[in-house]
């Protein structure tokens, strides 16, 4: 990605400092923040993606070399406040794996720091390890709040991070249902034994939380129209451009807005190896590397699902 251009080119390899790894990556996913910051999202120039599982080839940590990882996409700086306090993801100076001042995934090598590495069990096979970074963002939802049995919650958005979200929700006994615009996609959810409802079924301030995960500005104005007095709306959507939000509803409702973002790691791939979460139904296609623009346009197709780049 340079100028807002999206282009296959040859880059020199990369070299890992004194405490990185560097990666064979064996296959990457394109999400949909990729897409959004090939629209100008963040303004990011250099190698696209942060959705992978690859190879380590070589670290001053023997322990890693040669074992299968995924990698967590924030590289902190370990010495601030913030680090310090564990909180690591928000580090004010911290580079984003294919979104901030470090180049991505797409490409058949990556750097990363070794702490931010997690070794995956041989049974996780790769076009499934590739989910883990959105698996453990939609776990981050269950490390802000704490679904009770009695709750009513709503995951709008039939994407890929949407039906991921209502799979982990699903894991805690809530009632939970997806709604979104796609027959396929909803045919699919019905299919991972979610409950869908059209648009026409959502009655206003009738669920205790929504999560927006529609990728549209739209979809929290809908959220917060949904939820009911004292509920709670979890922001999972990432758009390239500005938001105009009425916020009275939020005062007079007393609604919990919540801002979710990157999540556990372990927490995902224990549950992806154990299969209380499926990604499977979500790829549409995996195509190779040499074949990363088309892919792009697939998964940015109107309906689109996952696409996945192998670099093996």
């Amino acid at each position: 990605m340079q100028d807002g251009t999206l282009a296959l080119r040859d880059v020199p390899l990369p070299e890992p400092g004194p405490d990185e790894a560097l990666i064979r990556v064996t296959m990457a996913g394109i999400s949909y923040t990729d897409l959004e910051i090939a629209k100008g999202y963040m303004d990011f120039s250099g190698v696209l993606g942060h959705e992978l599982c690859g190879v380590v080839m070589a670290c001053n940590d023997v322990r890693y070399v040669g074992r299968r990882v995924a990698g967590e996409i924030n590289l902190a700086c370990t010495r601030c406040a913030l680090c310090k306090r564990g909180l690591g993801r928000h580090c004010q100076t911290r580079s984003v794996l294919g979104i901030v001042a470090k180049d991505g995934c797409f490409a058949e090598y990556v750097t990363l720091p070794v702490r931010n590495l997690h070794p995956l069990p041989s049974t996780l096979p790769d076009e499934v390890a590739c989910f883990v970074e959105p698996t453990a963002a939609a776990f981050e939802v269950l490390e802000q709040i704490t679904p009770m049995p009695n709750d009513r919650a709503l995951v709008l958005g039939d994407g890929k991070l949407g039906i991921l979200v209502a799979q982990v929700l699903m894991t805690t006994g809530c009632s939970v249902a997806l709604a979104g615009n796609h027959a396929r996609k909803l045919e699919l959810a019905r299919g991972l034994g979610l409950t869908t409802l059209g648009h026409a079924e959502l009655e206003p301030k009738s669920f205790d939380i929504v999560v927006d995960a529609t990728g549209s500005p739209k979809g929290l104005e809908q959220a917060i129209k949904l939820t009911r007095p004292r509920g709670t709306v979890v922001l999972k959507s990432t758009y390239h451009g500005a938001v105009t939000l009425d916020t009275a509803p939020i005062v007079i409702d007393e609604i919990s807005l919540i801002g979710s973002r990157c999540g556990p790691f372990a927490i995902a791939i224990a549950a992806l190896e154990a299969g209380s979460i499926d990604p499977r139904p979500l790829i549409d296609a995996i195509v190779p590397l040499a074949d990363a623009l088309s892919g792009f346009e697939r998964a940015a197709a109107a309906g689109g699902l996952k696409v996945l780049l192998d670099m093996r």
